[in-house]
């Protein structure tokens, strides 16, 4: 994995990462599944998209997920986000049930989140590449290492970023985050199993733009079109 394209700020801060023989060997085995014929999630060109289209020096507000969605056409490098046309996944559904409660946002019948990347909310799944139809298949191959690094990053190097951790599982990831200088915000998992356990009715949308504002940053506009160019 030495030769990657990746945004200039976020290729510095993780370069030896990418030099490391964690990485080589997760690149070895990603090519060798290709090679054996195996349909891997996001495309080659996507895996990266958290990080290229939310630089680390912009990053105001970290969202994470777990693994990416492994249905054909669904993921495209965002946790939570679908490219337009795709059906909006019942987690993110549930997303905007929240935005709706809390702040008025009309839900759109699209799922694609870069409006939000743009503003500086890095989407990150944990793992960030899956075989075709096999849930959480590329777990343990490297890319939890590679993510933690990530979040590292990002709580050594910014000051006063809101992290959204919903779920045990980001819970967990995020227990490294300076909360002295940082705002953590816990609820539970968006999924349909989950989300009337306290998802629902966390506010986490309206206090993460408060601190923001707080921190005199602009808040981040949670809106979204209510369709997608294809």
């Amino acid at each position: 994995m030495k030769k990657v394209s990746l945004e200039a700020s976020w290729l510095r801060a993780l370069q030896t990462e990418f030099d490391s023989d964690y990485m080589i060997q997760l690149g070895d085995f990603l090519r060798a599944e290709k090679q054996a014929g195996k349909t891997i999630y996001p495309a080659s060109a996507q895996i990266f998209s958290a990080l290229d289209q939310t630089p680390l020096d912009s990053v105001k507000v970290v969202i994470l997920g777990q693994d990416p969605y492994h249905g054909p056409g669904q993921a495209h490098g965002l946790c939570f986000s679908v490219l337009p046309g795709v059906r909006v996944p019942p987690s993110l559904v549930n997303i905007y049930k929240e935005l709706e409660t809390e702040l008025g946002v009309t839900m759109p019948a699209q799922g694609c989140l870069t409006g939000w990347t743009q503003q500086g909310v890095l989407l990150l799944n944990s793992v960030l590449t899956v075989e075709h139809g096999q849930a959480a298949s590329h777990q343990g191959k490297g890319w939890e290492r590679f993510t933690d690094r990530v979040i590292s990053i990002v709580n050594e190097q910014r000051e006063s970023v809101v992290f959204m951790l919903w779920g045990a599982y980001a819970q967990r990831k995020g227990a490294i985050i300076d909360r002295d200088r940082h705002c953590v915000l816990e609820a539970p998992h968006p999924s349909p199993l989950s989300a009337y356990r306290g998802f629902f009715g966390c506010g986490h949308f309206v206090e993460a733009n408060q601190y923001l504002q707080q921190q005199g940053l602009d808040p981040i506009d949670w809106s979204l079109p209510a369709a997608a160019a294809g």
